[in-house]
């Protein structure tokens, strides 16, 4: 028995020493430019955009609360309950704890398990004697026997396969963490735009409802001049037309807000029914300065980047796992007990049983059966490391777009700011000219429409310029950072 003792004493500290087979993990290399190419070139500035108020993100690693640089106490509460209330991160947060007790399951392997059994058996037999004076006699047996017994097994991890798969098992719940964090990020970017664009639409109605004011006024002028006999039936009819269409895009903008609320009510996890935001006067549009650092910070930054390299460390697990199938596995069982044949004999010294012992299996021929799983565990490698390079690519690209956009539309916006300015000009001067009759009432119509998509396009644009804001911010992570490497 000491012997025994001594030799699994060294088996289980060879196990826990042992090195584990296969590949040890190496984060694969990514090419990464030293700059943005289209940074702007003081990246500090914010133009001073006409009707829209600048706001500055100090760090985007200093919090995740990064909607807060829109200064929208009413946008933060809503962003509050996407946390709290949307289903589809529940169902995100839900599978990350799964992926945890994956994490505890594989390690569960690592130590022995124990087990006990009890046993009672009775048996009934008849057997037969003979003698030399008769042909023979018939007699029955009864046999009971009663039995108690503890049991361990332990499956050596002499070659790692288990450690392997503890590996891979937290590298994938640090994936699902991942995922997680890009879920959210996600959905609260969606809300911000989507709450935005609401508030856009409220501004644009506002826009509408002076312009419906102002055509109004305009057919009745038109109506004057025409029972004063100084104008054409025409000119009301433009009129009319003109108006009646405004009416009708304002009716379109009332359909769009209502979409707009109820993909806000889904995103916050409420009914659309019983969710409605009024509109606000007093609102500002806010174009927030984002920092954005340089591109190596990016591969920390952004969740489902460091979900793919999780997702690459994983695989690399794998392929341990798969190789250590070369090797044979050895396993201790040991089992201590009591047997007797009555149950107030069980526990006497004499119905001790004991007995401990190991196995040693190992599979001689599988027709490649291993090594193909080493090259699909490979294969699946490499198919990682191509997804995480991909999605590094992807993230540049992302953020080089939205740099663009930034910058394009701050230009835009100034360009349509004066055409706007121009154009209100410009209605009011042919409006004049017609109450003279000096032009005709057609030139009141194309400089009013004119000046109506104006105004229209400089609000629209000064939303693209926020949308921008927004998908820079969650381009760049959002403030998430990535944790540090077990």
């Amino acid at each position: 028995m000491r012997n025994v003792l001594v030799c699994i004493t060294l088996l289980v500290t060879a196990a826990l020493c042992g090195c584990a087979v296969g590949p040890d993990y190496r984060r694969p290399d990514v090419a990464t430019p030293r700059a943005y190419k289209e940074a702007p070139a003081n990246a500090t500035s914010t133009s001073g955009a006409q009707g829209a108020v600048s706001a500055q993100l100090e760090d985007a690693n200093s919090t995740q609360q990064w909607w807060t640089v829109f200064n929208d106490p009413l946008l933060n509460e809503l962003e509050q309950q996407v946390e709290v209330s949307n289903q589809d991160l529940a169902a995100a947060e839900a599978a990350y704890r799964e992926a945890l007790t994956v994490i505890r399951q594989q390690r569960s392997a690592l130590f022995p398990s124990l087990g006990i059994s009890a046993d009672a058996s009775h048996t009934k037999g008849a057997s037969r004697s003979a003698s030399i004076s008769d042909t023979g006699t018939s007699t029955t047996s009864r046999n009971n026997s009663y039995e108690v017994a503890a049991s361990a097994s332990w499956e050596i991890d002499l070659w790692g396969r288990i450690r392997r798969s503890v590996e891979n098992a937290r590298a994938l719940a640090d994936a699902s963490a991942a995922d997680l964090a890009s879920a959210k990020l996600s959905l609260q970017g969606q809300l911000a735009i989507a709450y935005l664009q609401l508030r856009e639409a409220d501004a644009e109605q506002r826009l509408i409802a002076q312009t419906i004011d102002a055509f109004t006024r305009s057919l009745q002028i038109a109506q004057n001049r025409y029972k004063a006999g100084v104008a054409a039936k025409t000119d009301v009819l433009q009129a009319r037309t003109q108006l009646a269409n405004a009416q009708a895009q304002n009716v379109a903008l009332e359909l769009q807000r209502a979409q707009l609320e109820h993909a806000i009510a889904s995103l916050t996890g409420k009914p659309a029914s019983d969710f409605t935001l009024t509109a606000q006067e007093s609102w500002q549009q806010v174009v927030p300065d984002v920092p954005f650092g340089l591109p190596s910070t990016l591969l920390q930054r952004r969740p489902d980047i460091a979900a793919a390299e999780r997702r690459v460390a994983a695989a690399n697990a794998n392929i341990g796992v798969e190789k250590a199938d070369y090797f044979p596995t050895l396993t201790l069982t040991a089992a201590r007990g009591f047997l007797a044949a009555t149950v107030g004999n069980l526990f006497d010294s004499g119905a001790e049983t004991r007995s401990i012992g190991g196995s040693i299996a190992e599979t001689l021929f599988d027709a490649g059966a291993r090594s193909a799983r080493v090259a699909g565990a490979r294969a699946a490698y490499d198919q990682t490391v191509a997804q995480y390079r991909q999605s590094v690519i992807i993230a540049f690209q992302d953020v080089e777009d939205n740099l663009a956009s930034s910058n394009f539309l701050s230009r835009q916006y100034e360009f349509g700011r004066e055409a706007s300015e121009v154009a209100d000009e410009t209605e009011q001067l042919t409006l004049n000219q017609y109450k003279a009759g000096t032009v005709s009432y057609t030139d009141v119509v194309v400089a009013q429409t004119a000046a109506l998509d104006a105004r229209r396009s400089l609000a629209s644009i000064a939303l693209d310029r926020q949308t921008a804001a927004v998908s820079l911010i969650t381009t760049l992570g959002g403030g998430w950072n990535a944790p540090a490497p077990p």
